[in-house]
């Protein structure tokens, strides 16, 4: 043979060689990343193992020694588990397919999940099959053995299986790209380890995979010291002592704390009992209460705009109301009488919180609503407790008296008056004294006369229509008999209520409501039906004042009443010249004689 022919033939078989071994890397390559690891060693590239990698036939050798480093695996990875979570509660530690651990797929910086698409250059999935070998590398091997083409024509004709098509994920910043597993071993020590001893082969895989999780992060801490139980329990009770030391310290701070809140509280509540619009009562239900009407006039001095009114006309006495609005209106007639019922009302509600059964005031007025401005900063200036205002525009009044539930009314209109009269109503004029008076701040005191105001006037008749001598002789013969109620005696039965209350709490000499009764008749001769009838009523009266016809004036300035109701004008004019703030109950036989 000629020496061309031996170079060709070793060129030949070079080439034979290189292609049989990059078949073969190229192989092992595919199959690793396909999930399959296919390896050499230990005996030759078969179909067999190829067909078992693609799960055609029976698991060959290699796949079974797959297995097999995956059980290891499995059960390294079981007892590290039970070892952290003895010692440190760590999450579990993930692997992929082949058995290698991962990093956390987080983030370090931004704490999200990865969002990166896979790139070209990235390799594909390990669910991909087995790549065939390049154009290159076929026509390397043309010179290869028949059986070697046979069998790779084989693998080339067989279908591959259907690759599943890749989620799209959005682009993956490259901080959050989930590590690489770490690098196979080489070839050549893998192979003499296998070859030698499978079993320490795998082992040490294991071993060193547990190694490198050591070294990308996954350190383990030994567990906490154990102290002795005596050591402990001096600690412990240490502890206690220092807690049970303070608790005294603390108990006393939070009672001084209290104490402190406490004392605080109760000067803000007598800063604002203080303030008139903090500490005023509500007012009594108008069914329970004692409602006692008083119009504009009789409760302030209103005798200026009262004049411009009957000289100018409404609207000139509307524009002067309005421009002195917040000029505060002198007290009139009815005033102390007002102020005297609200101290009533406080005594009680002294002894009786929840009493109901009190004076409640209503300024009854045909008054403008434009006027109430006034009206209000008037009573609010005064500190009266008076809530409710019926403001008429012009209108009588009297058609309200009875809907507010009205006991008494006092006007300084005589026509209102004997309006209400004739409604039923106890009503008077209030009329102001002539001179100052002091006026008892702690004390009621009301003055009746005893005809035509607690009594009828039957009696008043007989003496207007038969003499004197014949009022006396009726009065004896009729003692015995009770005289009829006039238009002023469920005044009095309402203070007698109210006086049982104060005598029910021992406060008989310290009732703040005192009665008079100041009559004209004489005690001797007809005094006893009076008193007769006063008890058969079951009214006590505190002074009954008999004058027999003398001046009821000068009394009446011993008195010193906020109030004396008479149907006399002549005894009304003599008591107010002294001083003493009058009622004229326009009642009775004397009113039709008058006129």
């Amino acid at each position: 043979m000629s020496q061309t022919s031996l170079k060709q033939k070793k060129k030949n078989e070079t080439g034979s060689r290189n292609s049989k071994d990059s078949l073969d890397t190229e192989k092992r390559k595919d199959s690793e990343k396909s999930g399959v690891r296919l390896s050499t060693q230990g005996h030759s590239s078969c179909r067999r193992c190829l067909c078992a990698a693609e799960g055609t036939v029976p698991l060959g050798p290699c796949h079974t020694i797959r297995i097999y480093i995956h059980m290891c695996l499995l059960w390294e990875q079981g007892r590290q588990i039970t070892m952290i979570r003895g010692s440190q509660e760590l999450s579990l530690p993930k692997t992929d397919s082949q058995g290698y651990l991962v990093r956390n797929q987080w983030s370090r910086t931004s704490r999200s999940p990865s969002t990166r698409d896979p790139s070209i250059d990235e390799p594909r999935s390990k669910s991909t099959s087995l790549k065939l070998p390049s154009s290159s590398t076929t026509s390397r091997t043309s010179s290869t053995s028949p059986s070697q083409q046979e069998s790779l024509k084989q693998l080339s004709d067989r279908p591959s299986p259907p690759t599943p098509p890749l989620p799209s994920t959005p682009p993956m910043p490259l901080d959050s790209r989930p590590p690489t597993p770490p690098e196979p071993y080489s070839s050549s020590r893998r192979s003499t380890k296998m070859h030698e001893n499978p079993e320490a082969w795998a082992h040490g895989i294991v071993r060193d995979i547990r190694d490198s999780t050591q070294q990308r992060g996954y350190p383990r801490t030994p567990p906490t010291e154990w102290k002795p139980y005596s050591q402990r329990r001096s600690t412990y009770s240490q502890l206690d002592r220092d807690c049970l030391s303070e608790l005294p310290r603390q108990h006393q701070q939070r009672e001084e704390e209290e104490d402190d809140e406490e004392a605080y509280w109760a000067s803000v509540k007598t800063l604002y009992e203080k303030i008139p619009s903090c500490s005023r009562p509500r007012p009594p239900k108008p069914k329970n209460a004692i409602t006692i009407a008083v119009s504009s006039r009789a409760l302030f001095n209103m005798v200026d705009g009262r004049k411009i009114y009957e000289e100018e006309g409404l609207e000139k006495y509307m524009e002067y109301q309005l421009n002195n609005e917040n000029v505060i209106l002198t007290p009139g007639p009815a005033f102390h009488f007002v102020k005297a019922l609200q101290h009533v009302n406080a005594r009680l509600r002294e002894l009786y919180p929840n009493e109901q059964d009190l004076f409640d005031i209503v300024l009854m007025t045909n008054n403008h609503a434009q006027v109430g401005v006034r009206l209000i900063n008037s009573v609010n200036h005064y500190g009266l407790l008076i809530d409710r205002f019926c403001l008429t525009g012009g209108k009588s009044p009297i058609g309200y008296l009875k809907a507010y539930l009205t006991n008494l009314y006092l006007s300084a209109d005589s026509e209102k008056v004997q309006e209400a009269i004739q409604e039923g109503i106890a009503s008077a004029t209030m009329f102001d004294g002539a001179k100052d008076m002091a006026y008892c701040d702690t004390q009621l005191r009301v003055a009746f006369d005893g005809d035509a105001v607690l009594f009828s006037d039957e009696s008043e008749h007989i003496a207007k229509e038969h003499g004197l001598d014949k009022f006396f002789q009726h009065e004896t013969m009729f003692e015995n008999k009770p005289l009829a109620q006039g238009p002023l005696k469920g005044f009095l039965e309402d203070l007698g209520r109210l006086q049982k209350k104060f005598y029910a709490k021992d406060e008989r000499l310290l009732c703040p409501i005192r009665t008079y009764l100041v009559t004209a008749r004489s005690a001797a001769s007809s005094g006893a039906r009076v008193l007769k009838t006063l008890r058969r009523w079951g009214l006590e009266i505190d002074e009954a004042l008999f004058l027999a016809g003398a001046p009821k004036g000068p009394i009446l300035v011993k008195i010193r009443p906020h109030i004396f109701f008479d149907d006399h004008m002549f005894h009304i004019e003599g008591a107010q010249k002294l001083g003493t703030i009058t009622a004229h109950v326009p009642y009775g036989i004397s009113q039709k004689m008058n006129n």
